[in-house]
């Protein structure tokens, strides 16, 4: 008898409707994993240039403010310094005008007499030593050249008109039209009253402080042409004598 063959199962046909994990991924996929990629490449490299920007704008800001800040302090600093040496300048010049230096007059004439700063220099222009009016001017380091408008520290003329008729013309001067002058009356240390003119100084264009007191029969007008020397002024008139 021939041999009987092996019976084997008959191959199923896969149906068509389970899927066949082993076939190829469709390319659509592939191309979408790869854009999701680029996206979040790119958006980790605008953020990190946004970064950057700002970073370098708040080093841009931060550099200017500092530099805005040093250069107040330095000013500040520089300005200190400047009023600190001019304090020093002035304190300085103070120093230099004691101990003060004594000016007389001519003894025929009462004898005027008062402490002025050691570093003014006096002129006296006219002496009185053949009668006449007696003129000197005292200003700081030099005299400059005698005029109306020259500013001077100081005037002193003695008068030989009497003390009303040189405070009647000062009096006239007040009441002109164009007039900026004041009178006020004060008293010296030992008890002479004179009158204190302030203001802008007669026939001039200088504004300064006059003081006329009467000596004998004579007037005596002490000047300063500038508001700048009133605490020498002021100072000077405190020291006045005379022989009356």
């Amino acid at each position: 008898m021939p041999p009987v063959q092996p019976m084997t199962a008959p191959q199923m046909a896969p149906q068509s409707g389970t899927p066949n994990l082993n076939a190829p991924q469709p390319a659509a996929k592939k191309d979408m994993g790869d854009v999701i990629k680029i996206i979040v490449i790119v958006a980790l490299a605008l953020t990190t240039v946004t970064f950057i920007g700002l970073f370098v704008w708040m080093m841009l800001q931060y550099n200017e403010a500092s530099t805005d800040v040093n250069g107040q302090i330095a000013i500040a600093v520089a300005e200190a310094k400047d009023e600190q040496a001019l304090q020093d300048e002035a304190e300085f010049l103070e120093r230099e005008k004691y101990p003060y230096q004594t000016f007389s007059g001519p003894a025929d004439y009462g004898e005027l007499t008062f402490q002025y700063p050691k570093t003014w220099s006096v002129y006296v222009a006219s002496d009185a030593a053949k009668g006449g009016d007696f003129r000197a001017y005292l200003n700081p380091v030099q005299v400059n050249e005698v005029s109306d408008n020259t500013i001077m520290a100081l005037r002193v003329t003695i008068r030989t008109d009497d003390f009303e008729k040189v405070t009647a013309e000062y009096q006239r001067k007040m009441e002109a039209r164009d007039a900026d002058l004041t009178m006020e009356s004060i008293t010296f240390a030992d008890g002479i009253t004179a009158n204190k003119y302030t203001g802008k100084i007669p026939d001039t264009d200088l504004r300064g402080y006059i003081v006329v007191f009467k000596i004998r029969d004579k007037a005596v007008i002490l000047q300063t042409d500038s508001e700048v020397f009133k605490a020498d002024f002021d100072r000077l008139l405190e020291t006045v004598k005379f022989n009356a």
